[in-house]
């Protein structure tokens, strides 16, 4: 999904000028290192992990795949090289993992709340990403067995209230479909009155924004009396929470999006160890 250029600006950012402690005070001498994780996760980052080390010819065993479940103190990378080369790319790798593992696990905890009351509604994603880190924070979405949404500004049309504040909402629709007909429009709603609207205008996906539960049911209630709620597809936004999922999904929503997802990220806690210099690996995994 990313190239190693990518992820070595991450690198000059940590080291513009080099590591200047370990090449002071390290000799230049081989070492094995492992990292491991501290509590149970759904774990993602170690392919980008992987392809840094490997880029700085320090040898890689993965031990589990990304997307898999981890518990405390599983080996997720086995490494051998330079001493100064598993230093220098130790803390941009950990905080990789670390951050896609919270979006992964995060965005899991999700999925398994709403699969038994909706196992068609899908936890997704939005734009609320760190900038410069989308990419992975997408993929961490992903990874975790949710939607990455729309990754950009170019990827879809989203009408949304600061747009209708500038343009009317069946003129703001009309316009979006005759854009293009191989997107899909979505406008966000706040009341059952403009869902109707929108739907008769010929919305394709209408998103209900901070509205509670009773005011979803009673809209959808409507887009059915209308004979509207078959061609669209419900999203839920704003105000999702663990403790709330479960009475959005239960509606029958066809999609949930959480922002906190990727902006209110709780890093998974990862950790380098370093062994014993010169123990022999089997060769690199080549990603």
């Amino acid at each position: 999904m990313v190239s190693v250029d990518y992820l070595l600006k991450f690198i000059q950012e940590d080291a513009p000028f080099g590591d200047i402690t370990s090449e002071t005070i390290i000799p230049d001498t081989e070492c094995r290192a492992l990292i491991s994780v501290e509590q149970t996760a759904t774990v993602a980052g170690l392919e980008e992990a992987s392809m840094l080390f490997q880029y700085f010819d320090v040898l890689v065993d993965q031990a589990v795949s990304d997307g898999s479940l981890v518990n405390p103190s599983d080996t997720l990378l086995t490494l051998q090289g330079k001493a100064k080369n598993i230093l220098l790319v130790e803390r941009t790798a950990l905080n990789i993992i670390g951050r896609m593992s919270g979006i992964a696990t995060a965005t899991k905890n999700f999925v398994e709340s709403v699969r038994s009351v909706n196992p068609k509604c899908r936890i997704a994603a939005t734009r609320k990403t760190c900038p410069g880190f989308r990419k992975l924070d997408k993929k961490a979405v992903i990874l975790g067995g949710g939607d990455p949404h729309r990754w950009n500004l170019s990827d879809g049309i989203l009408i949304k209230d600061n747009h209708l504040a500038l343009v009317g909402l069946e003129e703001a629709i009309a316009k979006a479909k005759a854009r293009s007909r191989y997107h899909r429009v979505e406008v966000e709603v706040e009341s059952k009155e403009d869902a109707i609207r929108a739907a008769r205008s010929g919305a394709d996906i209408i998103m209900f924004d901070n509205m509670t539960p009773k005011k979803v049911q009673e809209s959808i209630n409507s887009l059915k009396r209308e004979n509207l709620r078959h061609k669209l597809l419900i999203e839920i936004s704003g105000g999702v929470n663990a403790d709330n999922i479960a009475q959005y999904a239960i509606l029958g929503v066809d999609i949930i999006s959480i922002g906190a997802l990727t902006h209110s990220v709780k890093n998974i806690p990862v950790h380098l160890h370093i062994l014993s210099p010169k123990n022999k690996m089997r060769e690199p995994i080549h990603l």
